[in-house]
C-alpha cells in the first residue's frame, strides 16, 4: 500500500501476446486486495480480543444485584406506609422517617424469614443473607451559612435569616449543635474523592458525617438522638447515605449512594446511584484468560502505535487529510486512556483494599474505587464503539459500501448548510418552550430538557395535554407549528438531500465496472 500511495508512476503493463489469456485481476489491484484482506483478518483478531475483554467485565449478575438493592431501599414494601419510602421523601421529617425505618430494616438482617434469630459472625450483617455489609453505613450532610443571600429592604422587618442555594463558597464549616462528636464538626475529605453532581448543584466531598453502629438498636438510638437535637437545620442542602456490600457468590461489590437534596425552594429531591463492580479481577480461571486478553490488547495497541508513527513520518501532512487516519488516532488515544485507567484502578484496589477493611466499625469508602471502575468501563465502551466503526475502512472495496460513503461525502456540504438552518429553527422553538412552559411543565423546566423534549416530539413521544394546560393559547400554536415546520418540512428536506445525492452516486457507479468479481477471482486463485 505504501508503494501504491507514492507519487512514482507504475510501469506500464506489457502487451499481451496474441492468443494469450488476459488476466482478470491486475497486479496492482491484486496486491491492494491482498493487503486489504490481510489487514482485515488481523483487525478481526484484534476486534475479537477487544470484545472478549469488554464483555468479560460485565454480566447479568450486575443488573440483578442492582435491581435487588433498588427494590430493598428505594421501593417501599406493601406492609409499610407509602410515605416512608425513599422516593416519597419530601421534607426533613420524611427523611428521618425513612432513616429510622426502611433504611435500618434494609441494612440489618438479624433474623431469618421465620423470625429465628441469626448468629452473626463478628456482628456482621448480610443483606438478603448473601451480601456482606462492609463496615458501617455513613451519613453525611452539607450546609450553607446564614445570610448568604440578599433580602429586599421591604422584607427586612419580616425576615431575619436567609440561606442561599448550595455553593462551595457559601458552605458552612463551623461547629454547631452539641459540638462534641464528628457529626457536629466539619470534616474535610481527601482531594482524590470525587465531587457529586446532583440535581441542584455540584457538592463537595467533605461535610458533617457519622457512621452508624454495627447494632440495629444502637443505630436507632443514634438517629433518634440526632433528630431530637436538630442535626438537620435550615441550612442543610444535601444528605448522603453511603454504604457498600460484597457478594462472594458472584464476586461483586455493590456501592450504594442515596442522596436527598433540600433546595432553597423548600421540599426535597431524591436520587440514587447503585454501582455493581468487579474490583477483585483475577480470581477464577476465566479471569486469568481475560488477563491474557488484556496483555494481547496492549500488544496490539503498541503495534498500531508503531504503524501509525511510521505512516506519519512518511506521509507527514498528507496523513492528516484522511478521515480514517483521524479515526485510527482517536482509537489509539482512547485505548491508551483505558489502559492507563485499568492500571491505576488495579494498583489502587491492591493498595486500598486491606486498608479499607482493616476496621469493621468504620465506613470503607469504596465509592472512589467504583468511580474509577465505572470510568474505565465507559472508556472501554467508547473504545469498542470506534473499533466497530473502523471496520468500514476495510470493506470499502465493496460496491455498496463505497456508494454509501460516497453519498455521505458528496452531500456533506448540503447537509451542513441544512443543519445550520435546522438548528436555528430548533433552538428558537426550544427557547420559546422554555420561556412559556418552563415554570409549569417538567419536560420544559430547563433548556436542556426542552431540547430533549423536542427530539422526542419529532419521534412521536409527546404529552400534548400538559402543554395545552400550561398555556391554552400558545401551547397549541407552539405544538402545531413545530410539528409542521420541523417534522413535515425540514426532515423531508433532509431526506430529499440524501436521496438525490444517492441517486447521482448510484448513476455514476453504474458506468464503473464492478470489482466484486475481481475479489471472487482473487479468492479462486
Amino acid at each position: 500500500l505504501r508503494a501504491l500511495s507514492s507519487d512514482s508512476p507504475l510501469p506500464p503493463p506489457p502487451f499481451p501476446r496474441p492468443g494469450a489469456v488476459k488476466p482478470r485481476v491486475s497486479c496492482s489491484r491484486e496486491l491492494e486486495l491482498k493487503t486489504t484482506l490481510r489487514e482485515l483478518l488481523i483487525y478481526i483478531v484484534f476486534l475479537t480480543d477487544l470484545c472478549l475483554l469488554t464483555f468479560g467485565m460485565v454480566s447479568t449478575d450486575m443488573y440483578y444485584l442492582n435491581k435487588a438493592m433498588s427494590h430493598l431501599f428505594l421501593e417501599p414494601s406493601s406492609s409499610e406506609d407509602d410515605r416512608s419510602g425513599f422516593g416519597s421523601i419530601g421534607s426533613r421529617a420524611d427523611f428521618w422517617r425513612f432513616a429510622e425505618g426502611p433504611l435500618l430494616d434494609g441494612l440489618y438482617w438479624d433474623k431469618w424469614y421465620n423470625n429465628m434469630t441469626l448468629t452473626l459472625q463478628n456482628n456482621n450483617s448480610h443483606i438478603y443473607y448473601e451480601n456482606l455489609l462492609l463496615g458501617g453505613a455513613q451519613i453525611r450532610q452539607l450546609k450553607v451559612r446564614n445570610n448568604t443571600c440578599s433580602i429586599y429592604p421591604y422584607f427586612h422587618t419580616f425576615l431575619e435569616d436567609c440561606y442561599s442555594e448550595y455553593r462551595y463558597r457559601a458552605e458552612d464549616r463551623s461547629d454547631f449543635g452539641l459540638r462534641n462528636e464528628s457529626e457536629w464538626k466539619y470534616t474535610s475529605a481527601s482531594s482524590l474523592s470525587p465531587w457529586y453532581w446532583g440535581s441542584m448543584g455540584l457538592y463537595s466531598s467533605g461535610g458533617y458525617m457519622f457512621t452508624l453502629p454495627k447494632s440495629k438498636q444502637e443505630s436507632v438510638e443514634k438517629l433518634v438522638f440526632l433528630r431530637q437535637n436538630s442535626w438537620l437545620t435550615r441550612g442543610t442542602r444535601v444528605v448522603f447515605i453511603d454504604f457498600s456490600t460484597y457478594n462472594a457468590n458472584i464476586n461483586l461489590f455493590c456501592i450504594i449512594k442515596l442522596v436527598v437534596e433540600f433546595p432553597a425552594t423548600g421540599g426535597a429531591l431524591t436520587s440514587s446511584h447503585i454501582y455493581s463492580v468487579k474490583l477483585l479481577r483475577y480470581v477464577t480461571y476465566y479471569d486469568y484468560f481475560l488477563a491474557s486478553c488484556e496483555i494481547a490488547f496492549c500488544l496490539f495497541i503498541i503495534t498500531f502505535i508503531i504503524q501509525e508513527a511510521i505512516k506519519i513520518v512518511k506521509l507527514k501532512k498528507e496523513y492528516f487529510r484522511s478521515a480514517w487516519n483521524w479515526l485510527d488516532l482517536l482509537l489509539l488515544v482512547v485505548s491508551i486512556l483505558a489502559i492507563a485507567f485499568n492500571i491505576y484502578r488495579t494498583v489502587e484496589v491492591s493498595l486500598l483494599m486491606e486498608e479499607l477493611l482493616s476496621d469493621a466499625h468504620v465506613y470503607p469508602d469504596f465509592y472512589f474505587l467504583a468511580f474509577w471502575q465505572v470510568l474505565y468501563n465507559n472508556m472501554i465502551a467508547v473504545n469498542i464503539f470506534f473499533a466497530w466503526i473502523k471496520i468500514f475502512k476495510y470493506v470499502s472495496f465493496n460496491k455498496t459500501m463505497t456508494q454509501l460513503s460516497s453519498t455521505l461525502s458528496r452531500c456533506a456540504k448540503d447537509i451542513t448548510g441544512f443543519a445550520i438552518m435546522f438548528f436555528i429553527i430548533f433552538f428558537a422553538y426550544a427557547q420559546l418552550g422554555y420561556l412559556v412552559f418552563g415554570s409549569q411543565v417538567e419536560e420544559f423546566s430547563t433548556f436542556q430538557n426542552c431540547i430533549f423534549t423536542q427530539f422526542r416530539i419529532v419521534l412521536g413521544d409527546f404529552n400534548f395535554e400538559t402543554i395545552e394546560a400550561a398555556n391554552r393559547i400558545l401551547g397549541p400554536i407552539y405544538f402545531i407549528t413545530f410539528v409542521f415546520f420541523v417534522f413535515f418540512i425540514l426532515l423531508n428536506m433532509f431526506l430529499a438531500i440524501i436521496n438525490d445525492t444517492y441517486s447521482e452516486v448510484k448513476a455514476d457507479f453504474e458506468v464503473i465496472p464492478s470489482q466484486e468479481l475481481q475479489i471472487r477471482d482473487l479468492f479462486r486463485q
